[in-house]
């Protein structure tokens, strides 16, 4: 692996971690990962990303050793193709579960809740992003065979330079440097507990669950898709993913990924 500086393999109970120092993406990584024996879930981490990815073709922003970047591979068998919005869920729970461990009470109480999911799953605190995840099926015989899902977190880094709206880190919420294995640790200990659930069948209360951590789940919010800019409230989720917006004048519209964006102010 010419993209690896060093790799280690930790076999635990429920899940395989490799470490690798340097990888262009994770996912990458995963996507030709070919193991000796298959395991469950896959967890590969990295220190740096030469060419992280994020949605809509973006670049991720990751200063070397302050983040934590990392890919899961999971063969969801059990999930129905028109649940596969539901393996999204968890792994945005999965990150703002752990995170919101990290904040003390009265950051909790002023962001009202603390992390939480812009849909379909991006991690915000308040206005500002702390993680972006990228998820990747392969569908076989009517089934799902393999989801790689790409995550990464803005933990340590103090500074942003890219041009991407509104990123934040955990220091810059805090004050201080968070351990990033302790971050993991949670993390990985909250998405075994939700995928486990997931492959129990409870699509349903997951759901419940990831509606509950909903950026703008209340109130009129400014949005714009290709014909105008409106002001409209979240009405639903479907398990489909799709979005459900009511405009101000009580029309609802319905929209998949990419088919509307939330407008959102510049923080200073």
């Amino acid at each position: 692996m010419p993209l690896c500086l060093r790799q280690h393999i930790i076999s635990m109970q429920q899940f395989t971690h490799i470490h690798l120092e340097t990888v262009d993406s994770t996912n990458n990584f995963l996507r030709i990962y070919q193991p000796e024996e298959e395991s469950h879930i896959t967890l590969v981490t990295a220190d740096y990303q030469t060419a992280g990815r994020g949605q809509r073709g973006n670049s991720w922003e990751s200063e070397e050793g302050k983040n934590v970047v990392y890919s899961l591979l999971i063969h969801p068998t059990t999930v129905r193709p028109s649940q596969i919005f539901s393996i999204s869920e968890i792994a945005a729970l999965s990150v703002c579960q752990a995170l919101n461990e990290f904040l003390p009470e009265d950051k909790l109480q002023a962001s009202k809740g603390g992390f939480c999911v812009k849909w379909p799953n991006d991690i915000y605190y308040d206005d500002r992003k702390i993680a972006g995840i990228l998820i990747e099926t392969d569908l076989m015989g009517g089934h799902i065979a393999n989801a790689i899902i790409g995550i990464g977190i803005n933990i340590n880094q103090q500074q942003f330079v890219s041009d991407a709206p509104n990123p934040v880190s955990l220091y810059q919420i805090l004050g201080h440097e968070t351990s990033r294995q302790l971050v993991m640790d949670s993390m990985m200990k909250h998405f075994t507990h939700l995928y486990y659930q997931l492959e129990s069948g409870e699509v349903t209360s997951l759901h419940t669950l990831f509606m509950q951590h909903l950026y703008r789940s209340e109130g009129f919010h400014p949005y714009t898709d290709e014909d105008s800019s409106f002001m409209a409230r979240i009405v639903d989720v479907e398990l489909s993913g799709h979005l459900i917006l009511e405009d101000t004048e009580s029309l609802q519209r319905r929209y998949a990924f990419k088919e509307v964006s939330f407008v959102i102010p510049p923080c200073k």
